[in-house]
C-alpha cells in the first residue's frame, strides 16, 4: 500500500509539473505574441528623402482592385474620390501588389460623419468570410478623435492600439497628411508632422494590400465621401 501511495503521488507530482509547464509555456507565448506600444526618448522623425513610387497615376485606377462593397471610387482632379452606397458593407480600393516593409504617405479629407481608414498589409482570402478584407487598418476620421491608431479589420482583434487618447491632429474640412513605417513587426503612424502611434505587432500579417476604405452605411445615412490623393509609397524591403 505504501508503494502504491507514493507511486501514485509521483504520477500525480508528474501530472502537475506537466501542466504548470504547459501554463508557463503557454503564457510566455502569450506575452511574445502582445502588442508593446514603444517608448521613444525622442519622436522618430517623419519618413522623408527621396525615393518615392507614386501609387496612383491621377488618370486612372490601373494597379487597384475594389473588393467587398459597392461604394463608387472615381478620379476627381488629382483625387481618389470615394462615395458611400446605401446599406453597403465596408468597400476597400486594394492595390494589386503586395508590400511587406515599406513608408507610405498620402493626403486624405474625410467627411465627418464619415469613418474611414487605410489598410495596410492586408489580405482577401476565399477560405476567410468569403474574401472579406481583413489586416491592420490606420484609422481615418474627424477630430478630435482616434485617427492614426491602428485597428484589426475584420480580424475579431477589436484596436490593435493597446489605447486610443483622443487628439486634434487630424483636421476637419481640409487635407490631411499621414505617414505610416511598417518594418518588420513595428508600424507607425503620423498625421500632419505629428508621431500618432508606435507599436510592436507580432500578430499581423508582415505582408500584404494597401487599401483605401469606405465605410458601410445604414439606408436612412449618406452619401458621403472621402478622397485621397499623393498616394505614394517607398520600399524598404530587402532585395
Amino acid at each position: 500500500m505504501v508503494y502504491s501511495l507514493f507511486k501514485s503521488s509521483t504520477c500525480f507530482c508528474l501530472i502537475t509539473y506537466a501542466t504548470l509547464g504547459a501554463a508557463l509555456a503557454d503564457d510566455s507565448k502569450t506575452a511574445s505574441q502582445a502588442v508593446v506600444r514603444n517608448q521613444n526618448a525622442t519622436p522618430p522623425s517623419v519618413p522623408s528623402g527621396d525615393g518615392w513610387t507614386s501609387l496612383f497615376s491621377g488618370k486612372d485606377l490601373a494597379g487597384w482592385t475594389q473588393r467587398n462593397g459597392w461604394a463608387a471610387y472615381r478620379i476627381e482632379g488629382d483625387s481618389i474620390l470615394g462615395t458611400t452606397a446605401k446599406e453597403s458593407p465596408n468597400s476597400f480600393l486594394c492595390t494589386d501588389k503586395d508590400y511587406s516593409d515599406f513608408e507610405l504617405k498620402f493626403e486624405v479629407q474625410v467627411d465627418p460623419k464619415l469613418n474611414s481608414g487605410v489598410q495596410i498589409r492586408s489580405k482577401s482570402l476565399p477560405e476567410k468570410d468569403k474574401g472579406r478584407v481583413h489586416g491592420p487598418q490606420v484609422e481615418i476620421m474627424r477630430g478630435p478623435g482616434e485617427s492614426g491608431y491602428i485597428y484589426g479589420e475584420s480580424t475579431g482583434r477589436n484596436w490593435i492600439s493597446p489605447s486610443q487618447p483622443t487628439h486634434e491632429n487630424h483636421k476637419n474640412g481640409q487635407w490631411n497628411q499621414y505617414h505610416i513605417r511598417a518594418v518588420g513587426t513595428r508600424i507607425q503612424t503620423w498625421i500632419n508632422g505629428k508621431l500618432i502611434e508606435d507599436i510592436t505587432d507580432p500578430q499581423s500579417f508582415l505582408s500584404g494590400f494597401i487599401g483605401l476604405q469606405v465605410h458601410g452605411i445604414g439606408k436612412t445615412e449618406g452619401p458621403f465621401q472621402v478622397k485621397w490623393r499623393k498616394i505614394e509609397i517607398r520600399d524598404l524591403s530587402k532585395k
